[in-house]
């Protein structure tokens, strides 16, 4: 038996890996999701305590850390980390000179 397995380097988006279409939006989701997760982790809120924190359902936080935030805008990810007590900025910076590169976006989630 042969293995045809091809094993290629993946990119710093596993979203734009898989094909998924607005990549960028979809890792920046994540690591929002994954700071709201962190912070109910470290608060040692439950699913319960944090949903009525956040203004949502208690299956609505299982949902979101469970992965299923397709539905749930940046907006509504970075007020859910407001109403965890958390300020969010957003820093938009020039890459130097003018380029026809895209620009990126990042999530840098620093402990309280």
């Amino acid at each position: 038996m042969i293995d045809d397995t091809t094993i290629r380097r993946g990119s710093k988006n596993l979203f734009k890996d898989l094909g998924h279409a607005d990549p960028e939006t979809h890792l920046l989701k994540a690591g929002l999701v994954t700071r709201i997760r962190d912070i109910i982790s470290e608060s040692k809120l439950t699913q319960t305590e944090a949903a009525e924190r956040m203004g949502l359902s208690q299956p609505d936080v299982s949902r979101l850390l469970r992965g299923q935030f397709r539905e749930v805008s940046v907006e509504r990810l970075m007020r859910m980390l407001t109403k965890l007590g958390y300020d969010v900025d957003i820093v938009i910076r020039g890459r130097g000179k003018a380029t026809t590169k895209r620009g990126s976006i990042h999530v840098n989630a620093q402990p309280a």
